[in-house]
């Protein structure tokens, strides 16, 4: 089968990912294989594929939105079927036997391991994944917009419920790129205000054509405080900026798996007044199977630029240079 692999990371337009044949991988007794019909393209496999997250191991394929069908099942697999449409998302597997496991909070769990980092992924013909940690796919969502929903989609869910905005309250979003852009509109379509914060005319554009409230520059300042944001682009010298833009208790939540280094913060300004900044680390599956079911019942709808699968470094190169708004999916 043919899969793009991480080579030699490094900058994107110079050219990290090698495409190779591989054989076709047996699933084992909990796993499935999915023959892939097409997989989203996340900021984290531009992190991956540059270096900045250090892969974990040689040659990874990268992608963890993942969608298609069930074309071999293992042993024990009792919860879906040859011929049954999936998604595969980013979190993998966990130990379950941890104190944050056994808590309900496998989102923390001290050995994961994660689709397209630990696991090889979906930039591919074919991927595994443990049956119990994938998801069966709402009928009213189709495959190119199912893709972004499994990381962009769930990882902008649980950063909108760490963000604590009340009912009909003001949200920051800052950076608008494919988890935002969703998050964006579970906020509005629940009744929240939503101020989004970005650079990019093709994102601001985006922004306004889903309904936000405003739309500003990512150092800007929003028209009211903000009882709740989130930061969803990779940049810490946003923080401060964000945190002045929260009124009193206000929480901004950190979405990305990387960030560059935050400047030195200002007691006084930037977090009296209980003020709080807390990160978002990974999901849960029942953050996945409650995001989906909600993204169905009210509508959600990713923006897609569509890529054919031999195009992956291009669609990495494009997300890197900002050349698309919303989310790009590679096709077989």
């Amino acid at each position: 089968m043919r899969s793009w692999v991480v080579q030699r990371p490094g900058p994107i337009d110079g050219g990290p990912l090698a495409r190779v044949e591989r054989e076709v991988p047996e699933p084992g007794p909990e796993q499935v294989r999915v023959r892939i019909s097409c997989c989203g393209v996340c900021r984290t496999d531009l992190h991956l594929a540059e270096g900045d997250l250090p892969p974990h191991r040689p040659a990874t394929t990268p992608g963890h939105e993942v969608v298609g069908v069930v074309e071999a099942v293992g042993d024990a697999v009792r919860r879906f079927a040859v011929g049954q449409r999936v998604g595969v998302a980013w979190l993998a597997g966990t130990d379950g036997t941890c104190r944050y496991c056994r808590q309900g909070r496998e989102n923390l769990c001290r050995s994961p391991v994660f689709t397209g980092w630990d696991l090889d992924g979906g930039y591919a013909d074919s991927c595994l994944a443990d049956a119990r940690y994938a998801y069966p796919l709402p009928d009213e969502i189709e495959d190119e917009q199912a893709a972004p929903l499994l990381c962009a989609g769930i990882i902008g869910y649980r950063a909108l419920r760490c963000s604590a905005v009340p009912p009909a309250g003001a949200l920051g979003i800052y950076g608008f790129g494919g988890s935002a852009h969703l998050t964006a509109q579970l906020a509005l379509r629940q009744g929240l205000r939503v101020h989004v914060l970005t650079r990019g005319e093709s994102n601001r554009a985006l922004a306004v054509e889903l309904g936000a409230d405003s739309v500003g520059p990512s150092d800007g300042v929003p028209p009211e405080p903000l009882d709740g944001a989130i930061l969803f682009a990779p940049a810490g010298e946003l923080v401060p900026v964000a945190l002045r833009a929260l009124g009193p208790g206000g929480t901004l939540a950190v979405a990305g798996i990387w960030l560059s280094d935050i400047p030195a913060l200002s007691y006084a300004d930037e977090l009296f007044q209980e003020r709080r900044l807390r990160s978002v680390t990974a999901n849960t599956r029942a953050d996945g199977e409650q995001f989906l079911r909600l993204a169905a019942r009210l509508g959600v709808r990713a923006t897609t630029t569509a890529y054919p699968m031999e195009q992956a470094p291009r669609a990495l190169s494009d997300l890197a240079h900002g050349r698309f708004g919303g989310a790009a999916v590679l096709h077989n």
